[in-house]
């Protein structure tokens, strides 16, 4: 049974979005059309629609009857969680011939990797590819020849730009299906290591280069719990994925079976005209996410993602949501970089199975939502295997198998979820807490004011930051610069809190899915480049932060002050194209989404 503070939260969120639930709603309703979508092409619609079809393909689709399933993937090979997909549209065509249905790659969208460009300039159109990706997952559904799709991504920006398109579409099935994480290899402790053994100048170029390629090396996701393994805890716990989809490895037998029952699932529910995506994203399913994501201890990233996601099914939520439901929400995942093991050794620990039932026994989570599976979240608390090379579920465990990695709501690390919300004269933001020891949860200090990262480094190697600071790193947010992650001063700050100094960073831009063990204050807002009170902040002025209390404040009266202001170039990389979208981008608390500012 729902804890009734989970019902009464999920109420008032019902109740903010009556009038933009509604309309949302009822645009869905109108999209809906009882014949299969091709009847409503014309015949040189049709015609165009499956030129390049095989024969019998199009024979099937004359029948009239035989669904029709759009692909959309975001495949390249550069980005190992995505390589995979390569062949998965083969497969998802194979399958629905084999079950009487036709299937056609829609159309692919972007997927750039935050590894890749992480400090580089192209980090900051990152975040605005998500919309990029909304708006390409439109271009290759609004076709109209699809009676249902399936969505095929993994990584950062991309499920949740998959996500947020694809509801434009929400009287359509759809089901949500990804690669998976590599095997593992270097461990998360080890590579972090090394990282800081290099911030520090004790270990060469050639050692760091090593480790990275030990860490990451082979297809898959990367196996420390950021925002790519947050992406897949979200469509397993909102219900878009079939069970136990998200964390199985590439290149084996159980994840192209999975990937082959997605899209039979998604031609059965095409049939029966089950579980639109509409039905699906409601208040419930949007409040199992943020309970999912506190829970374990996930990416930062998604107080801004669930935020963009919600809005496009018409409901809306804040940051003081996310806050109010820490406080309920127990965190019963230790996963890197809010412990040492990482996402493999999550799912063998119980993984997904194990945290939708201990939350769904606790209460906090909503059982009657619809899903791809069917009626009801118990679905996901079993775990798929095959069984003389048929693919079925079983029920998942009921103890985890490691303790130091996940435990029950009973036995939790922390009484209270991993991100809380930070109020003050300095503005609204968040920090992830779940990764910082409590004795680093509170500081007071001496801000040092930088307007981009490379100068935080470049101060750390000429000895300038030896002592206790908050490192304020201003005009990083969506309208200033499209809002990069800040993931490389991770190492520097982290050196510094082991050399014994108090240290903490308070940003406008973003930390990334693997915030870790330094105390940070992210999303800033309003932003420095909107007259926010960080461009009035100077280096000197006493700056706390309390994640504790959940305040974020400096110690000096900022009125009358300069607004500090940047100048610097917008072009190189790709990033004149994106102007427009600095300067309709919405805050980090809205979503930084350029949809409905």
């Amino acid at each position: 049974m729902t804890d009734a503070r989970i019902l009464d939260f999920t109420r008032r969120i019902a109740e903010r979005s009556r009038e933009s639930r509604a309309d949302y709603l009822e645009r869905m309703v109108a999209a809906r059309c009882a014949e299969p979508a091709r009847g409503k092409l014309s015949c040189a619609n049709w015609a165009h629609a499956f030129a390049a079809s095989t024969p019998a393909e199009k024979l099937r689709a004359m029948e009239g009857t035989a669904p029709n399933i759009g692909i959309v993937t975001a495949y390249n090979d550069m980005l190992s969680a995505h390589q995979p997909l390569e062949t998965y549209p083969a497969l998802i065509k194979q399958a629905v011939r084999e079950v009487g249905a036709t299937a056609q790659v829609a159309g692919g969208v972007p997927a750039m990797c935050d590894g890749v460009t992480q400090g580089r300039p192209g980090m900051e159109l990152s975040l605005f590819s998500r919309d990029v990706i909304a708006m390409a997952t439109a271009v290759a559904l609004t076709h109209d020849a699809f009676d249902g799709a399936i969505c095929l991504g993994t990584c950062d920006k991309i499920v949740p730009g998959l996500l947020i398109g694809a509801l434009a579409f929400g009287h359509l099935p759809i089901v949500f299906s990804t690669a998976g994480p590599m095997v593992s290899g270097l461990s998360n402790k080890e590579k972090a290591q090394v990282r800081a053994l290099y911030a520090e100048g004790k270990v060469r170029r050639e050692a760091l280069l090593e480790a990275e390629n030990k860490a990451y090396h082979g297809p898959g996701t990367c196996t420390f719990y950021g925002t790519a393994n947050s992406n897949q805890m979200l469509m397993e716990i909102m219900g878009l994925h079939l069970p136990g989809t998200a964390f199985v490895n590439p290149g084996t037998k159980l994840r192209d079976a999975l990937t082959r029952a997605a899209a039979c699932r998604a031609v059965e529910l095409a049939r029966t005209g089950e579980a639109p995506l509409a039905q699906i994203v409601d208040e419930r399913a949007i409040v199992n996410g943020i309970v999912g994501l506190l829970a374990t201890g996930g990416s930062t990233n998604h107080t801004m993602h669930l935020v963009a996601i919600a809005a496009a099914a018409g409901i809306q939520i804040s940051w003081d949501d996310f806050d109010v439901l820490s406080k309920s929400v127990p965190l019963i995942a230790r996963v890197y970089p809010n412990g040492s093991a990482d996402i493999n050794h999550f799912h063998a620990a119980g993984g997904m199975a194990f945290v939708i039932r201990t939350l769904l026994d606790a209460g906090l989570l909503h059982e009657d939502v619809s899903t791809v599976a069917g009626p009801g979240l118990r679905h996901y608390q079993s775990e798929p295997l095959l069984d003389r090379d048929a693919l079925v579920w079983r029920d998942g465990p009921s103890r985890s198998g490691d303790l130091s990695i996940l435990r029950p709501v009973g036995e939790p690390f922390d009484p209270e979820g991993g991100i809380r919300l930070l109020v003050g004269n300095l503005g609204r933001s968040v920090v992830k807490i779940s990764a910082v020891q409590p004795k680093d949860r509170v500081i007071e200090a001496p801000a040092i004011v930088f307007d981009d990262q490379d100068a935080v480094l470049d101060a750390f190697k000429r000895g300038e930051l030896e002592r206790d600071f908050v490192a304020v790193v201003r005009f990083q947010g969506p309208r200033a610069n499209g809002m990069p992650e800040l993931h490389g001063l991770s190492p520097t700050l982290g050196v510094l809190l082991d050399r014994g100094h108090k240290v903490a960073l308070v940003t406008d831009g973003r930390m990334s899915g693997a915030s870790g063990k330094v105390a940070a204050a992210i999303h800033v807002t309003p932003e420095a480049a909107e007259g926010g009170p960080l461009a009035r902040l100077r280096t000197g002025d006493i700056v706390r932060l309390d994640a504790e209390k959940g305040t974020l404040d400096a110690k000096t009266d900022l009125s009358g002050r300069d607004l500090a202001q940047v100048s610097r170039s917008a072009f190189g990389y790709g990033r004149e194209l994106f102007a427009h979208m600095r300067a309709d981008v919405g805050s980090a608390e809205r979503g930084a989404s350029i949809f409905g500012r």
